[in-house]
């Protein structure tokens, strides 16, 4: 084992020593002896399963069957989470087939961000992982169930599943992708459009001609964001079947695993012998194996937030000094775009996660004495699902990448440290993904130009008012000022100015997750402008230092900054269902604990 992995590990597992003992100790006390519905009244149980045919109802009357929780993420106006419609028919088939019951416990709201972009809505984006958390509970509440089924594929989607979950960790949870749409247009020519749209050298029906032949069928979008990065983590943390992450939706491969969740499930209840409590799978090691490898794919940067409140949800305390650390360890691996040209559906093609999980393995960068939804040992997951006739059967990963270019072994790899930096400085402490960024960027000093909004960026590139190097400084983005949107309205324009040879960096407390791009950017700075972060104080040249190498994030001005009045202008709070989320604003935390409507829970 890496010695350095096993020390991070460590100083986790000290620090969550009692907040640890805490969640253990308080989640572990809801498990029984037998299903948790023998604990409810007549009364009670009479309405759990009103609506149940005949068998059902007998069986749950016995007290002796599994009954197993589906909570689902289903709508199909999402392409990601549309195939999700015909999942609950799948598993209560094979759940009967089994002597088992599976009920419809509750359904979780799921937003996309590729929808809200740059819209008012996206000022609920990341507060909606926390009301799936609670909408999970509310599913779980009734206290009829001995194992969970999670359905859930996006952004907030999987983090706030596993959240509420947790809540409930004496239950067994396994959890359920529906894969990745087939490719489409390429990556690199969808880039290409939208800068040339930027640029006004073509109009709205050529970006909408391109935009929909990129997202164009059911199943999640083809990067590698946070959606995709969401199903990686399920993998690497042992709560999702092996190889089942990218497989396409609709097909008889994509059925099969959706059965086999089931009778995986049904095998790690309390009524067995290998009860497998949430609680249990994940810990310390298996919060840090996803770190590694997140760090080792290039993932999302929402997960130096969305991680944190995961752990912390199961009483582990993790910061981005941990993140930071593990990456000057952990080699990149994968280059799949916004890190590379190639999709999921490439990069699963050339040996996928089972490759990467594997070979991290064998080179003691993860632990493999963790519990899964398999059992003991993360090298369950070292193998692949295939069909043989009608029979879902399992392989070893390959020994070999099928294409370097987009996937190779950590004796060989792109980078030998990992996709996500640290920086802090007098401006806070921010993330940085350097995986997308040309080694010649990472490093960049020039002075600030201030604004308030995407939309004064987007206002001063079309009036020519960029044509310089400068360090673009977006403040009153955080959780408590609009609910810390992700800011890639930026993007495109960003990419222009680079390619015309101007040095062009972001700095913001807001967000800008897996689609993030080529351009230098310290985003989710902490402390946030309405928490008194220093960034609401910068005005235009000052200069601004950024160097993803050093590890920096600073400002110098040629006065007192400190001194100076905060510069404080929020979006509006109303409108869009926005008010409705003014108690979360208000308690939301800092990026680096969560920011989360739980912190302190």
């Amino acid at each position: 084992m890496n010695s350095v992995v096993e020390k991070i590990t460590q100083r986790i597992t000290d620090r969550s020593k009692a907040t640890r003992a805490a969640y253990l100790s308080r989640v572990m006390a809801a498990a029984n002896d037998g299903p948790a519905r023998g604990t409810l009244s007549c009364s009670n149980l009479a309405h759990g399963f009103a609506a149940c045919g005949t068998a059902d109802k007998a069986a749950l009357s016995a007290d002796v069957v599994p009954n197993i929780a589906i909570v689902s993420a289903y709508n199909d106006m999402l392409s990601a989470h549309q195939p999700f419609e015909s999942y609950p028919a799948i598993i209560r088939d094979v759940a009967a087939k089994h002597g088992a019951v599976a009920q419809f416990a509750g359904g979780v709201p799921a937003m996309c961000d590729g929808v809200t972009q740059g819209q008012d809505g996206m000022d609920l984006s990341l507060f909606s992982r926390d009301v799936i958390a609670l909408s999970t509970a509310i599913a779980l509440s009734h206290n009829m169930f001995d194992a969970v089924l999670c359905l859930g594929i996006c952004d907030k989607i999987v983090p706030g599943l596993l959240i509420g979950a947790l809540s409930f960790g004496h239950l067994p949870v396994v959890f359920v992708p529906a894969g990745p749409m087939v490719s489409g247009l390429g990556n690199k020519e969808k880039a290409r459009i939208r800068e040339e749209y930027a640029e006004g050298k073509i109009g709205r029906d050529e970006l909408l001609a391109a935009e929909s032949a990129a997202y164009h069928a059911p199943g999640t979008c083809t990067f590698y964001g946070t959606a995709n990065t969401n199903q990686m983590l399920m993998e690497f943390m042992g709560l999702q079947l092996p190889g089942g992450s990218f497989v396409n939706p609709g097909t008889p491969l994509r059925d099969q695993l959706t059965a086999e969740a089931v009778t995986t499930a049904l095998a790690t209840t309390n009524l067995g012998d290998d009860y497998s409590p949430l609680a249990k799978v994940i810990d310390e090691k298996s919060i840090v194996n996803g770190i590694a490898g997140l760090l080792a794919t290039g993932g999302s940067t929402n997960h130096t937030i969305h991680l944190v409140a995961i752990a912390a949800a199961a009483g582990i305390r993790i910061d981005w000094q941990d993140f930071s650390d593990l990456s000057n360890v952990i080699p990149q691996l994968s280059r799949v775009y916004p890190n590379g040209t190639a999709d999921v559906n490439h990069f699963h093609a050339a040996g996928g996660l089972g490759f990467v999980l594997s070979d991290m393995l064998d080179n003691g960068l993860l632990h493999d004495d963790v519990n899964t939804i398999l059992g003991p040992g993360l090298t369950n997951f070292c193998r692949e699902p295939h069909i043989d006739g009608d029979t879902l059967v399992w392989k070893d990963t390959q020994e070999k990448s099928l294409d370097e270019d987009i996937l190779r072994p950590c004796t060989n790899p792109f980078n030998t440290e990992g996709g996500l930096q640290l920086v802090s400085g007098n401006l806070g402490r921010a993330i940085v993904k350097v995986s997308a960024v040309d080694e010649k960027y990472h490093a960049i000093e020039a002075p600030a130009r201030v604004f308030q909004s995407q939309q004064a960026f987007v206002d001063a590139f079309n009036n020519g008012e960029l044509e310089q190097d400068f360090v673009a400084v977006l403040s009153c983005q955080g959780p408590r000022a609009n609910g810390m949107p992700e800011l890639h309205k930026l993007t495109p324009y960003l990419g222009v100015l680079q390619n015309r040879g101007f040095k062009v960096a972001l700095v913001t407390d807001g967000r800008m997750s897996g689609a993030s791009g080529k351009v230098l950017a310290a985003i989710q700075v902490t402390p946030e402008a309405l928490r008194g972060g220093l960034i609401a104080k910068v005005r235009d040249g000052d200069i601004i230092k950024v160097n993803a190498s050093s590890g920096t994030l600073s400002v110098v001005a040629g006065d007192d900054i400190a001194s100076r009045e905060a510069v404080l202008v929020t979006a509006p709070q109303q409108g869009m269902g926005r008010e409705l989320f003014g108690a979360f604003r208000e308690r939301a935390g800092g990026a680096e604990s969560g920011a989360s409507l739980f912190d302190g829970v």
